[in-house]
Protein backbone atom coordinates (compact mmCIF):
# COMPACT_ATOMS: atom_id res chain seq x y z
CA UNK A 1 0.00 0.00 0.00
CA UNK A 2 1.33 3.30 -0.56
CA UNK A 3 2.18 5.39 2.06
CA UNK A 4 -0.22 8.52 0.75
CA UNK A 5 2.31 10.58 0.13
CA UNK A 6 0.00 13.97 0.14
CA UNK A 7 -2.05 13.27 2.84
CA UNK A 8 0.78 12.68 5.92
CA UNK A 9 0.65 14.72 9.18
CA UNK A 10 -3.09 14.09 9.12
CA UNK A 11 -4.53 11.24 11.98
CA UNK A 12 -4.27 7.98 11.49
CA UNK A 13 -8.05 7.04 11.64
CA UNK A 14 -8.70 9.33 8.51
CA UNK A 15 -5.78 7.90 6.83
CA UNK A 16 -7.49 4.20 7.53
CA UNK A 17 -10.83 5.75 5.72
CA UNK A 18 -8.76 6.99 2.90
CA UNK A 19 -6.86 3.28 2.35
CA UNK A 20 -10.21 1.74 2.59
CA UNK A 21 -12.05 4.06 -0.01
CA UNK A 22 -8.47 2.93 -2.17
CA UNK A 23 -8.57 -0.36 -1.82
CA UNK A 24 -12.39 -0.44 -2.25
CA UNK A 25 -11.64 1.72 -5.24
CA UNK A 26 -14.39 4.03 -4.56
CA UNK A 27 -11.79 7.16 -4.02
CA UNK A 28 -12.24 8.50 -7.21
CA UNK A 29 -16.53 8.09 -7.25
CA UNK A 30 -16.44 10.38 -3.49
CA UNK A 31 -14.98 13.04 -5.31
CA UNK A 32 -16.57 12.75 -8.58
CA UNK A 33 -19.42 13.28 -6.84
CA UNK A 34 -18.81 16.27 -4.58
CA UNK A 35 -16.51 17.71 -7.41
CA UNK A 36 -18.33 16.93 -10.67
CA UNK A 37 -16.63 18.26 -13.53
CA UNK A 38 -13.64 20.50 -14.55
CA UNK A 39 -12.90 24.39 -14.66
CA UNK A 40 -12.37 26.69 -17.73
CA UNK A 41 -9.36 27.99 -17.02
CA UNK A 42 -7.20 26.49 -19.03
CA UNK A 43 -5.73 28.49 -21.08
CA UNK A 44 -2.69 31.38 -18.85
CA UNK A 45 -5.13 34.57 -19.54
CA UNK A 46 -8.08 33.10 -18.30
CA UNK A 47 -6.16 32.02 -15.03
CA UNK A 48 -4.29 35.39 -14.96
CA UNK A 49 -7.88 36.61 -15.09
CA UNK A 50 -9.22 34.30 -12.54
CA UNK A 51 -6.48 35.25 -10.21
CA UNK A 52 -7.22 39.09 -10.66
CA UNK A 53 -10.85 38.51 -9.91
CA UNK A 54 -9.80 36.81 -6.71
CA UNK A 55 -7.66 39.66 -5.93
CA UNK A 56 -9.54 42.46 -6.73
CA UNK A 57 -12.11 40.93 -4.28
CA UNK A 58 -10.52 40.11 -1.58
CA UNK A 59 -6.82 41.69 -1.22
CA UNK A 60 -7.50 44.87 -3.07
CA UNK A 61 -4.42 46.89 -1.50
CA UNK A 62 -1.97 44.12 -2.00
CA UNK A 63 0.87 44.50 -4.68
CA UNK A 64 0.21 43.98 -8.25
CA UNK A 65 0.93 40.84 -9.88
CA UNK A 66 2.48 41.09 -13.04
CA UNK A 67 2.17 37.19 -14.53
CA UNK A 68 0.07 34.40 -13.31
CA UNK A 69 0.55 31.12 -15.56
CA UNK A 70 0.20 27.20 -15.97
CA UNK A 71 3.89 25.80 -15.21
CA UNK A 72 4.46 22.63 -16.28
CA UNK A 73 7.59 22.47 -14.83
CA UNK A 74 6.10 22.41 -11.08
CA UNK A 75 6.36 19.09 -10.00
CA UNK A 76 3.28 18.22 -7.74
CA UNK A 77 5.72 15.24 -6.53
CA UNK A 78 7.76 17.49 -5.19
CA UNK A 79 5.63 19.27 -2.90
CA UNK A 80 4.61 22.31 -4.68
CA UNK A 81 1.51 22.85 -6.57
CA UNK A 82 2.02 26.06 -6.84
CA UNK A 83 4.98 29.12 -6.69
CA UNK A 84 4.76 32.93 -5.75
CA UNK A 85 7.65 34.52 -6.36
CA UNK A 86 8.95 38.09 -5.94
CA UNK A 87 11.37 39.15 -8.31
CA UNK A 88 13.08 42.62 -7.43
CA UNK A 89 15.07 44.74 -10.23
CA UNK A 90 17.05 47.81 -10.09
CA UNK A 91 15.15 50.20 -12.35
CA UNK A 92 17.15 53.38 -12.18
CA UNK A 93 17.50 54.59 -8.89
CA UNK A 94 14.45 52.70 -7.89
CA UNK A 95 14.24 49.05 -6.41
CA UNK A 96 11.24 47.63 -8.62
CA UNK A 97 9.18 43.96 -7.26
CA UNK A 98 7.23 42.05 -9.77
CA UNK A 99 5.09 39.40 -7.98
CA UNK A 100 4.48 36.11 -10.19
CA UNK A 101 2.26 32.90 -9.67
CA UNK A 102 2.59 30.05 -11.35
CA UNK A 103 0.54 26.89 -10.98
CA UNK A 104 1.39 23.30 -11.67
CA UNK A 105 -0.35 22.16 -15.30
CA UNK A 106 -1.97 19.50 -13.20
CA UNK A 107 -4.67 21.85 -12.26
CA UNK A 108 -5.83 22.67 -15.54
CA UNK A 109 -7.84 19.73 -15.69
CA UNK A 110 -8.87 19.89 -11.88
CA UNK A 111 -12.12 20.79 -10.36
CA UNK A 112 -13.22 24.52 -9.65
CA UNK A 113 -12.75 24.35 -6.29
CA UNK A 114 -8.99 22.89 -6.25
CA UNK A 115 -7.64 25.51 -8.12
CA UNK A 116 -9.62 28.09 -6.62
CA UNK A 117 -7.39 27.01 -3.02
CA UNK A 118 -4.13 27.18 -4.87
CA UNK A 119 -5.06 30.09 -6.28
CA UNK A 120 -6.43 31.46 -2.88
CA UNK A 121 -2.89 29.65 -1.33
CA UNK A 122 -0.76 31.72 -3.73
CA UNK A 123 -2.63 35.06 -2.97
CA UNK A 124 -2.25 34.70 0.71
CA UNK A 125 1.95 35.04 -0.16
CA UNK A 126 0.97 38.31 -1.70
CA UNK A 127 0.30 39.23 2.05
CA UNK A 128 1.74 37.07 4.26
CA UNK A 129 5.39 35.61 3.50
CA UNK A 130 5.16 32.83 6.30
CA UNK A 131 2.88 29.82 6.77
CA UNK A 132 1.38 30.90 10.40
CA UNK A 133 -1.57 31.83 11.60
CA UNK A 134 -2.08 34.82 10.12
CA UNK A 135 -1.55 33.19 6.73
CA UNK A 136 -4.16 30.56 7.31
CA UNK A 137 -6.75 33.51 8.91
CA UNK A 138 -6.60 34.76 5.54
CA UNK A 139 -6.88 31.89 3.41
CA UNK A 140 -9.83 30.94 5.44
CA UNK A 141 -11.38 34.41 4.69
CA UNK A 142 -11.11 34.12 1.28
CA UNK A 143 -12.06 30.88 0.80
CA UNK A 144 -14.32 29.54 3.90
CA UNK A 145 -14.02 26.01 2.73
CA UNK A 146 -9.81 26.26 2.42
CA UNK A 147 -9.03 23.32 4.84
CA UNK A 148 -11.63 20.78 3.54
CA UNK A 149 -10.48 22.47 -0.23
CA UNK A 150 -6.96 21.71 0.70
CA UNK A 151 -7.60 18.26 2.05
CA UNK A 152 -9.87 17.00 -0.78
CA UNK A 153 -7.28 18.53 -3.75
CA UNK A 154 -4.49 15.99 -1.58
CA UNK A 155 -7.17 13.04 -1.78
CA UNK A 156 -7.44 13.53 -5.55
CA UNK A 157 -3.76 14.04 -5.85
CA UNK A 158 -3.56 10.46 -4.12
CA UNK A 159 -6.11 9.14 -6.76
CA UNK A 160 -3.82 10.63 -9.53
CA UNK A 161 -0.56 9.11 -8.43
CA UNK A 162 -2.34 5.97 -7.83
CA UNK A 163 -2.95 5.62 -11.73
CA UNK A 164 -6.83 5.80 -11.21
CA UNK A 165 -9.23 7.53 -13.84
CA UNK A 166 -9.47 11.81 -12.93
CA UNK A 167 -12.46 13.30 -11.73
Amino acid sequence: MSNLTYLQGYPEQLLSQVRTLINEQRLGDVLAKRYPGTHDYTTDKALWQYTQDLKNQFLRNAPPINKVMYDNKIHVLKNALGLHTAVSRVQGGKLKAKAEIRVATVFRNAPEPFLRMIVVHELAHLKEKEHNKAFYQLCCHMEPQYHQLEFDTRLWLTQLSLGQDKI
